[in-house]
């Protein structure tokens, strides 16, 4: 996403958002799939996995000055929580 978003105006202006919390989602469903457990484990692996996600991609974006600082901190809790509905649907569908 992050490269994509470089070479992209498209993809910059317009998926970044919902584009990496659809990538967050899938971390945290994977995560939880794969981990198993009760309740806790997947929500809180999911949350985690989301928000790792989101951070390392974030972060690149801001250093070549394709996002703002503040979307580093917004965008990471966003896709954490993205990430834990993830981990809750692994629950749900497993």
């Amino acid at each position: 996403m992050m490269l994509a978003g470089y070479y992209s105006a498209f993809v910059r202006n317009d998926v970044f958002a919902l584009g990496g919390m659809a990538i967050s989602l899938v971390a945290g469903l994977t995560y939880g799939w794969r981990a198993g457990g009760g309740w806790g484990v997947r929500l809180t692996g999911g949350a985690v996995t989301g928000g790792a996600c989101a951070f390392l991609g974030i972060a690149a974006s801001v250093v070549l000055k394709d996002a703002a600082p503040m979307i580093l901190v917004i965008g990471t809790v966003s896709s954490a929580v993205t990430g834990l509905i993830g981990g809750a649907a692994s629950r749900l569908l497993k």
